[in-house]
């Protein structure tokens, strides 16, 4: 009983303290200063009623404190699409040689266009939390569409993921962040950076799928 009302204790001061985070920072969860906000904005105060609400219900399910926790994990990166916007950025479509996932060496243009894909989705699938998306007890699937950049260095950054349930954001996004390095994209003998897109199907289980012509990711 006391261990219990301990982690009830636990779990509600760690609520409150991200959704004070959040409001005082504006942008981001990590503690680093934040220059004034408007008080009276809508964010805030829809922030100040999430936490009116858990200071008189006195404690939080388990599914409400991992959506503070994913919500404060993708505001706590400065690696978004928007923070990102290279003069050389092309589309995966577009470049004469995809980046080269490890694996997928010494091979042709079609050959390392069609291992990039399956590597991508080999990776996205071992390493996403399927518990995660079994854990919404969906009726049926779900998908969303995702984005990430590999830059001219072979790194993942530039991410996105369209509007759905905020675990299942955190969760491809932490995903996308432990993508491995790669041999950049190639075009005119150059390395550049490439957008890439894949949709993600989830629920009970997950399918990957990399698209080749993405829509505009602002859309």
């Amino acid at each position: 009983m006391k261990l219990n009302l301990k982690r009830k204790k636990r779990s509600q001061k760690l609520v409150v303290i991200s959704i004070i985070s959040i409001g005082l920072l504006g942008v981001s969860c990590k503690e680093t200063p934040a220059p004034p906000i408007n008080t009276e904005s809508e964010l805030i105060m829809k922030i100040n009623a999430v936490q009116q609400q858990v200071m008189a219900q006195g404690n939080i399910t388990q599914e409400e404190e991992q959506a503070m926790l994913s919500l404060c994990s993708i505001m706590s990166h400065d690696d978004g699409l928007a923070n990102y916007s290279p003069d050389n950025r092309m589309i995966l479509k577009d470049v004469e040689i995809v980046p080269v996932f490890e694996g997928c060496e010494d091979l042709s243009n079609e050959e390392t266009k069609e291992c990039f894909k399956n590597k991508v989705v080999t990776f996205i699938k071992r390493e996403f939390n399927l518990s995660v998306s079994k854990d919404l007890n969906l009726s049926e699937p779900k998908q969303v569409e995702a984005f990430f950049i590999i830059n001219e260095n072979g790194n993942s950054t530039g991410m996105k993921v369209r509007d759905s349930e905020v675990t299942i954001q955190a969760e491809i996004l932490r995903v996308l962040r432990k993508m491995p390095v790669m041999k950049p994209a190639n075009q005119n003998g150059k390395s550049v950076s490439v957008l890439c897109s894949i949709i993600v199907k989830y629920g009970n289980d997950i399918e990957i799928d990399v698209v080749y012509i993405p829509e505009r990711p602002n859309d």
